[in-house]
């Protein structure tokens, strides 16, 4: 009994010194993105890119193993929540990432910060949570919508380009996007035209853009949208006579999809493949080998939510219950971003460059992105002033 009684003493004693982590066996995470249709793509390639991140951190967050449940959204904010609310109250998650679409993170940010849990997310940049709806617990490892569309208008005026017909999508971030376009862009709008969310036929707008006689096209088209448009657009025999500038809609997703149809093609964006530091090219190479294909911006922002988190992680030890600890943590952007070193402004979106990508066509015959120029520097989204914390 003596003897018993001193193991379970040893045991305890042993617990009591190792701290908070050893409290705490593991690390939760909960990954909602899009993974069923014909959207679905994007969230594999986030999916992959986070397997990629725990790789490359020896299967560990913070320090700690790390156990990761992924949630199908369906392009819906009532399946979002759905999904995020199962993963806190049966998963019991620490951090929630991921999300694509503004309106379904529109609808889950509000349940994750509810229960004291930080949010990562790793696409959807809507404009009200960069302002009056900023959240303590609300981390963003991509951009406020409006930034890069910021940085196409600017360039659109900056060469001269005064006359163009604009698509987007009707919702969250199509609204945002062609906002952030007038922001920075002089000329004149001849049409302003808001597709369903989803659609796959793109013939009435291309019919219609064509009847405006423009004198360029802005678009934006994500995932399957962007992939059927640029088919379809040309199809029309419309590239090459009428010049088309876009924002997520020509990536390592659709250009494979649609092959020559993305050649010329200008994008803006914070990140590609091609960008030279070290951790961008470490993460292109695996990702290659692991997956044999380019990655995509999406997979970068969810990468680097991986990384953000495993900073928080261990700047608190392991110590999960310090949600405070982790927020400050976090706030410093202390990891190696495949975008570069950046800063986070109050509303804990990035400050960050953009630059201007073209769609070329390889000696090898391959038809990848290229960077071409910066636009900005250290750009700094449009609502920060909207957000109550500084």
């Amino acid at each position: 009994m003596r003897k018993s009684t001193l193991i379970a003493g040893a045991v305890l004693a042993a617990f009591a010194f190792a701290g908070p982590a050893a409290a705490q066996q593991k690390v939760k995470i909960g990954f909602i993105s899009t993974f069923s249709g014909p959207q679905g793509v994007m969230g594999q390639f986030m999916k992959e890119s986070v397997e990629l991140a725990i790789e490359h951190l020896g299967g560990k967050v913070g320090g700690l193993p790390v156990e990761m449940f992924y949630g199908d959204d369906q392009v819906k904010p009532d399946v979002g929540v759905q999904v995020a609310e199962e993963m806190l109250k049966k998963n019991q998650v620490d951090f929630v990432s991921g999300i694509i679409w503004s309106n379904v993170m529109m609808a889950v940010v509000p349940v994750v910060t509810g229960a004291n849990k930080i949010m990562v997310g790793s696409n959807a940049g809507a404009s009200p949570l960069a302002g009056a709806q900023c959240n303590r617990l609300y981390f963003s490892t991509s951009w406020n919508n409006d930034q890069t569309p910021e940085a196409m208008g600017k360039y659109l005026t900056d060469t001269g380009v005064n006359d163009i017909y604009v698509i987007a999508p009707n919702y969250q971030a199509g609204k945002d996007m062609v906002a952030g376009l007038k922001r920075y862009y002089k000329g004149r709008i001849v049409e302003e035209i808001y597709t369903k969310l989803g659609q796959q036929d793109y013939q009435a707008e291309i019919t219609q853009l064509r009847s405006k006689n423009p004198k360029a096209v802005f678009a934006f088209l994500p995932g399957g949208m962007g992939i059927q448009f640029l088919k379809q657009y040309d199809q029309a025999g419309l590239r090459g006579q009428l010049p088309l500038y876009t924002v997520y809609t020509v990536d390592e997703i659709s250009i494979p999809a649609v092959k020559d149809s993305a050649v010329g093609i200008y994008e803006t964006r914070y990140w590609s493949p091609d960008l030279k530091n070290a951790a961008t090219q470490k993460f292109v190479t695996d990702y290659r080998k692991k997956y044999g294909k380019l990655p995509v911006f999406y997979g970068a922002q969810s990468y680097d939510g991986i990384m953000l988190m495993d900073s928080a992680v261990r700047a608190v030890k392991g110590n999960l219950k310090n949600v405070d600890g982790m927020v400050k943590a976090m706030e410093k952007a202390d990891f190696k971003s495949l975008r570069g070193p950046f800063t986070y402004n109050v509303n804990h979106h990035p400050i960050q460059n953009f630059y201007l990508l073209k769609t070329e066509k390889l000696a090898s015959g391959d038809i990848e992105m290229r960077i071409q120029k910066t636009i900005f520097e250290k750009h700094k989204d449009s609502y920060f002033q909207d957000c109550k914390m500084k």
